[in-house]
């Protein structure tokens, strides 16, 4: 093992498991907040529209959720591959410095290994994109139900439609469902 006074490759190896591990943490924490900041969004969006009774405010959700939802994906994206690269990368290389034939890190592979795993990432892509796809689109449906149909209000809804369309397909796309 190459050693330069009291640092090692293990202990370099450990300190970086370390720090990975800490923002992986601190990712699920602030993508967890994502979910109860864009419920808040959308109530206020919808009493803002209820009270004032002007349509053209329910275009501020379309808009609110596709910004939420796409720092929430990519952090959900971040976190996954944090996972990954410890199972696949450091791990491996921690456990053949530890003369290990397995990795050291078996919950990092054993949780993937659940049973209902591919039912619970899927019911988590189905809330997601009611979340940030579902209700944005309720809401264009009303606008355009229910609004005055001007230039710029439709232009924007039109362009609305288009981003939540895309963070949909993002969504479906980073899903995680297989082991």
């Amino acid at each position: 093992m190459t050693a330069i006074g009291d640092v090692t490759v293990g202990r370099l190896l450990l300190a970086e498991y370390d720090r990975v591990k800490e923002e992986q943490k601190t990712r699920i924490g602030f993508r967890d907040n994502l979910l109860y900041v864009t419920l808040a969004a959308m109530v206020t969006v919808l009493i803002g529209t209820a009270q004032t009774r002007h349509v053209v405010l329910l275009l501020v959700l379309p808009a609110t959720t596709a910004v939420l939802g796409w720092t929430y994906l990519a952090n959900d994206q971040k976190i996954s591959a944090i996972g990954h690269y410890v199972r696949t990368d450091l791990g491996p290389r921690l456990s053949a410095l530890a003369g290990e034939q397995e990795s050291l890190f078996g919950w990092e592979a054993a949780h993937r290994r659940d049973a209902r795993r591919t039912q619970r990432k899927i019911i988590q892509c189905a809330v997601d994109l009611a979340t940030f796809a579902g209700v944005p689109v309720g809401a264009l449906a009303a606008y355009w139900a229910y609004g005055t149909g001007t230039l710029v209000p439709m232009t924007v809804s039109i362009l609305e439609s288009v981003a939540v369309c895309v963070l949909a397909v993002q969504i479906i796309l980073y899903a995680e469902t297989r082991a």
